[in-house]
């Protein structure tokens, strides 16, 4: 079995729509005229649905505290590129990359929703 897709509900589609294809390399490949909803392929042929927040039928807008979408690079030298272009775009990062567990990376909370990237340790016991 095969995970087809991911929906994300997020406040404003057209942004988060240009995060995804500016910084993490997905492609829209089908948008609701009115922005309720895009479609991303990402590199890998992965799905990702972003919807409209204000299409949630029980108006519940938040995720888990937990809850987390993550992105793995090739090596630490990735990870550091992918920090310093969203730090040059003007994006608010809490903290620089680092050893999190048995991988080198950094979290980024964009749109609500919390936002992995890492790459695994080239040597996971230094």
């Amino acid at each position: 079995m095969k995970l087809n897709h991911l929906n994300l509900s997020v406040p404003d589609i057209a942004s988060a729509r240009s995060f995804f294809e500016t910084y993490l390399d997905f492609t829209c490949t089908d948008s609701k005229l009115n922005d309720s909803l895009s479609v991303l392929t990402g590199e890998d042929g992965f799905i990702l649905v972003l919807m409209s927040q204000q299409m949630n039928r029980n108006g519940n807008n938040a995720y888990p505290d937990s809850f987390h979408i993550g992105f793995y690079l090739k090596n630490e030298a990735e990870v550091l590129a992918k920090f310093e272009q969203l730090a040059s775009a003007g994006f608010i990062l809490e903290h620089e990359p680092q050893r999190i567990r048995k991988v080198f990376g950094f979290y980024y909370l964009h749109q609500n929703i919390l936002i992995e990237i890492v790459c695994e340790l080239q040597d996971p016991n230094e």
